[in-house]
């Protein structure tokens, strides 16, 4: 058992958050008990995931998409008062990392995703540190980088392809950040990878002459969590578990 104040803590100053401006608050988001044994970590903090924390008896749950969104209704009713009243009777912690997550470079989506890819990152893309630029060790074809994604992530990413150029110096970012593109090109990024794709994207990309894949929000933001929780995990001794729900998104 550990205290989940130690944890909260330690998370906090490893991921910086103070040195984010983000669209939700980072870290401890709903207090449970005191101590924490289990850890359940997941992508989002939707109700099934919740309901399996549950089952698991689990003292906390970490998440990268947590509750308390810049612009979203501040009441407590509906699908969120389910969701946050669950997690009050059944006395379970959420813990919500954001834009740190993204950023970190070890622990970080986008670091996770380039140890998987075979990326190689020589800088970031924005002044908080969130996405990286890199390139391929070898050149290779579009057809042969988006295979091994879709292998990687066991998920078909969506390509527009933008040119029969090949793939090497490649920008990434996870999640929904198709508005990097024309960060990406101005980098001399010749492909770019996030998870979604909007109408403009395609369009820009064909006319930026760099290829674009979108390879899905949750399955390229499914990492940087794991990393995060096995890291906390190791560090308090906790019984730890990554459910994974499925989201097509």
């Amino acid at each position: 058992m550990a205290l989940l104040q130690d944890i909260v803590d330690y998370t906090n100053q490893q991921l910086r958050i103070h040195e984010f401006k983000d669209y939700a608050p980072n870290g401890l988001q709903v207090e449970g008990r005191v101590e924490v044994g289990k850890l359940v970590a997941g992508v989002t903090a939707c109700e099934a995931l919740i309901d399996a924390a549950i089952v698991q008896q689990a003292d906390a749950i970490l998440v990268h998409h947590g509750y308390f969104w810049k612009g979203e209704d501040p009441c407590i009713t509906g699908m969120k008062g389910r969701r946050i009243r669950k997690l009050i009777q059944h006395d379970i912690s959420l813990l919500g990392y954001h834009l740190p997550l993204d950023a970190h470079p070890k622990l970080g989506n986008n670091a996770c995703l380039a140890g998987l890819l075979g990326l190689f990152a020589e800088a970031v893309m924005d002044e908080q540190g969130v996405g990286n630029i890199g390139s391929l060790e070898s050149p290779t074809s579009l057809d042969n980088f988006t295979d091994k994604v879709e292998q990687v992530l066991a998920r078909k990413p969506l390509v527009i392809p933008a040119g029969d150029h090949r793939v090497q110096r490649i920008a990434w970012c996870s999640g929904g950040a198709q508005k990097y593109l024309q960060k990406a090109a101005a980098l001399g990024a010749d492909t770019y990878l996030s998870g979604e794709i909007s109408e403009n994207t395609a369009h820009e990309a064909r006319e930026l002459g760099v290829h674009y894949i979108a390879a899905g929000h949750h399955a390229t933001e499914r990492y940087g969590v794991q990393a995060l929780g096995q890291h906390l995990a190791s560090q308090f001794a906790l019984d730890y578990q990554f459910i994974d729900i499925d989201n097509p998104a």
